[in-house]
């Protein structure tokens, strides 16, 4: 059975979680089982798109893969045996190994297990976020570079490590006990809210979304807030997922082009999904205590909940951002508090908050279009084409980097019309 490329991706990174936790669980050993099927991955996107695909995707990949982990497992014991025979100290018993059944009759689902153990307290928060990421979320080493505005080798240095650091722990791989989920929940909700990111607008490529990595955020999410019900953090992050994943269909056009929030037809949005969203922060925040998601998705709720973009409630939205700037010191809720308060107070107003670049944003795109967009806001027209410019360059998104130019050019020729007749 053929299948087109983008289906047997999506089709992977889905699986590649799942046949990471299957080896690990079996071997007891992380770092080999993701090396493994990294190159079983790598075998599939080969193989499938001119053979078709396997009558059981996920049982060919554990096949590959523990193949894969052997000849690992035996290379790396045949260059023991060498050093040893050379400092004449082989054991008589020492042999090879034999792989475990290769298969997987339980088609047990071991992701969120590997979500948990990639969240370990022995690493630090930014290891382990970066881990779970490339492990679970299926990001390339870029991509997560881009999310942490770090260079890729030094990303790819941090996955390296955290990997050697799970490795030598010797932590087994379980579900973690009630007792030990706090310690790693915070690391855990950062990983979804940042594999969801990256799905809602992607960071690269040719399409605005990657629906695969949203869902399957959207899916783990569930998951996590099943184990822990009464979390009102785990439940706002749902709904926040919810709230902004519902603007989905709108949000792009005929072509794929990028809709902005207040073009987009409402009438497209989810309903569904915007009761759920709204019904989850409704019961969450008075439960408290507030956390950085719950007010997140308090501000979409109320973007969600206006009948159109003239009607949004910008007074709430600011003083909800007031709110998430005292709770969390991020960069781009300065950016997205920055555009609140243009709509309240008037775009100078907005742009005097950006008037010193908030750490970590001085080359960042965002920053040049938003800066662009309350420049356009205030009728500095070659400010605005100046900014829009900038962040078109600094962009690896085709989509993005097709709208913020398509602003300039818009702008540039409104200029060259000159002022209307009187």
């Amino acid at each position: 059975m053929t299948a087109p490329a983008e289906r047997i991706d999506d089709l992977l990174r889905a699986l590649a979680p799942q046949v990471v936790g299957v080896l690990t669980r079996r071997y007891g050993d992380f770092d080999t089982a993701e090396d493994a099927v990294q190159e079983a991955l790598l075998d599939a996107a080969r193989q499938w798109p001119e053979e078709g695909l396997p009558l059981n995707p996920r049982g060919w990949l554990i096949q590959v893969a523990v193949r894969r982990m052997t000849e690992q497992v035996r290379s790396e014991q045949a260059r023991r045996r060498r050093e040893d025979l050379v400092a004449g100290q082989l054991p008589a018993d020492r042999r090879t190994a034999a792989p475990a059944d290769e298969g997987d009759p339980a088609g047990r689902d071991d992701t969120l297990a590997l979500l948990f153990l990639c969240c370990h307290p022995a690493l630090s928060p930014a290891s382990a976020i970066a881990l779970t990421l490339r492990s679970v979320g299926g990001l390339t080493t870029g991509e997560i570079a881009r999310a942490f505005m770090v260079p890729e080798a030094t990303m790819g240095q941090r996955i390296s490590r955290a990997k050697q650091r799970i490795k030598s722990s010797g932590v087994p791989f379980r579900m973690p006990d009630a007792a030990e989920w706090p310690a790693r929940l915070d690391a855990v909700l950062h990983v979804l809210y940042l594999i969801f990111n990256e799905g809602y607008a992607g960071s690269a490529g040719p399409e605005l979304r990657r629906v695969e990595l949203s869902r399957e955020a959207i899916r783990l999410t569930r998951a996590v807030r099943a184990q822990l019900p009464d979390d009102s953090e785990v439940a706002g992050l749902l709904a926040l997922m919810l709230l902004n994943e519902a603007r989905g269909p709108a949000r792009t056009g005929p072509d794929g082009e990028l809709v902005p929030l207040a073009e987009q037809d409402r009438s497209r949005w989810d309903a569904a999904a915007i009761a759920e969203g709204v019904a989850l922060i409704t019961a969450a925040l008075p439960r408290g205590p507030v956390g950085p998601y719950q007010v997140q998705a308090a501000i979409a709720a109320v973007h969600d909940e206006a009948p159109a973009a003239e009607a949004t409630d910008w007074p709430q939205i600011l003083a909800l951002y007031g709110v998430l700037a005292r709770i969390s010191d991020n960069p781009l809720i300065t950016l997205n508090r920055a555009v609140a308060t243009a709509m309240v107070d008037g775009p100078a107003a907005g742009l005097a908050l950006l008037a010193d670049v908030p750490p970590g944003l001085a080359d960042h795109h965002r920053l040049y279009a938003v800066r662009a967009h309350l420049h356009e806001l205030a009728g500095e027209r070659e400010a605005a084409v100046a900014d829009y410019r900038a962040a078109a360059r600094r962009t690896a998104s085709l989509p993005e980097r097709h709208h913020l130019s398509l602003r300039a050019a818009r702008l540039t020729a409104s200029a060259d019309s000159g002022p209307p007749p009187a």
